[in-house]
């Protein structure tokens, strides 16, 4: 009896244990040729998702992620989608000077992603090369996309090992993707096939209509789940802000936000209020007005609310009004160095910039006529770079190229520069206007291409 009594207290303890729970999956492999010797996991709903995976000497590497749905694994230009759910154990082997045909993704949890990999390579089989897609005339468009739509639903019902939620969600996924194709036709193929004022036909326009018509903008599955649904969802809102924005005469920021604040979904309603504070707080021409539309939109997100918060009370300080932050001994090209202090005594114009940024350098053609209009009045026109030291070089090499003329200075620690970071500044270009005592006018400028820069130049008498 007593033999009895103790195998049938050993089986309750057996059957209370709790199985562990596995809230991670991992991924491991090798790559050949790796250089640089490290890897970046990006996540495809959460965008500030990054997680940095070392690759050892012998190129292997082995890392566990706690965050689960698509990524995008790059490793230097090699480029490998990913899906990834509690519980996989996914290998990825490559040889670095060979990605396309020696990528190999195994192991368990590994089908959805070589289903992406699949559909990738079929898509960009149709696509053709670079930019050719976009230059078809809009029936050889047309077909183009929907053959691609065609052949990931074909492949997607053909995959086994994948669940039927999952295949529910991708084939929505796709319908998504086939109208966001529609939607960028007219803007892309105005610019590649160098069509200034092309219009799409009125049947075109119709599909779109009747398509973007059958969506429903608060699907938060599907707005986790796809990209092509955030962006849809994303430039439905976008659309109704630009009419608040013309109706009640109010900037496009602080409308976008008054918009945003409206959406029933709280998920959508907070991702979508957080995207546009984020870098919108520091762009933004009156800093009191966002912040108040901010609160008044209602983010029930605590995290990102502290996030904003912290931003607004920084900006303040650099706000209209307030005295400008100080920089000393800048490198100038023409010679010596250069103080922001040394400028007193003329508005000055700052232009935040880098070679490597692509809207920086199409603003110089437009900041050169703008100094031209305004030599020998009471303005300076001051160029900061913040290249890395390393492009010193190209930094010298483009001001003589480009003949920039103006103040032309090299910051002392490119993005990490006490002034550029006193200015909290998280994207360029960015312009600053300083009045001669030295105070902000804007902290957030009119760009030189805006014809309200010479409005504002005007105002001020300059």
């Amino acid at each position: 009896m007593k033999k009895l009594w103790l195998l049938v207290a050993a089986i309750a303890i057996v059957s209370c244990k709790k199985e562990a729970t596995v809230d991670y999956a991992v991924i491991s492999g090798k790559i050949t040729n790796a250089e640089p010797k490290e890897m970046t996991l990006y996540s495809s709903s959460d965008r500030s998702f990054r997680e940095k995976i070392t690759i050892a000497e012998d190129g292997t590497f082995n890392d566990t992620i706690k965050k689960f749905g698509a990524f995008s694994l790059y490793q230097g230009r090699n480029f490998t989608p990913l899906h990834l759910e509690a519980g996989n154990t996914i290998t990825i082997n490559f040889d670095a000077k060979d990605h396309k045909n020696t990528l190999a993704i195994t192991g368990t949890g590994s089908e959805i992603s070589n289903y992406l990999l699949e559909k990738k390579a079929k898509e960009n089989e149709i696509k053709g090369k670079g930019i050719d897609l976009f230059k078809k005339e809009e029936a050889d468009y047309k077909k183009a996309i929907s053959d691609i739509k065609t052949a990931a639903t074909e492949l997607i019902d053909s995959k086994k090992g994948i669940s039927a939620d999952y295949k529910a969600k991708e084939k929505r996924n796709i319908n998504y993707t086939y109208i966001t194709n529609l939607d960028m036709y007219k803007m892309y193929h105005a610019y590649y096939a160098k069509k200034k004022d092309f219009e799409p036909s009125d049947a075109y326009k119709k599909e779109i209509d009747d398509l973007m018509a059958e969506v429903s903008f608060n699907n938060v599955d599907d707005y986790n789940f796809s990209s092509s649904y955030k962006n849809l969802v994303s430039a439905h809102y976008r659309k109704k802000a630009n009419e608040l924005a013309k109706k009640d005469s109010i900037s496009n920021d602080v409308a976008s936000l008054k918009i945003y604040g409206g959406i029933k979904n709280e998920e959508i309603k907070n991702a979508l209020i957080h995207e546009a504070s984020i870098y919108g707080i520091t762009y933004t021409s009156d800093l009191e007005a966002f912040y108040a539309a901010y609160k008044a939109a209602g983010s029930t997100n605590e995290k990102n609310n502290a996030e904003i918060e912290k931003t607004y009370n920084i900006l303040k300080k650099v706000s209209k009004g307030n005295p400008s932050p100080e920089f000393k001994d800048y490198e100038n090209y023409k010679g010596g160095t250069t103080s922001l202090a040394d400028l007193k005594g003329k508005y000055v114009y700052i232009d935040v910039w880098a070679t490597w940024c692509g809207p920086c350098k199409a603003e110089i053609p437009f900041l050169k006529k703008v100094e031209k209009q305004y030599h020998g009045k009471n303005i300076t026109f001051l160029s900061i770079s913040i290249d890395a030291k390393k492009d010193h070089k190209k930094w010298l090499d483009m001001v003589k190229e480009k003949e920039l003329g103006g103040v032309q200075l090299f910051a002392d620690n490119d993005w990490n520069s006490q002034f550029i970071q006193d200015y909290y500044i998280k994207g360029i270009p960015k312009f600053i206007l300083l009045d001669p005592k030295g105070t902000i006018v804007t902290p957030n400028a009119p760009r030189p291409s805006n014809k309200k820069l010479v409005e504002l130049f005007n105002e001020l008498k300059i």
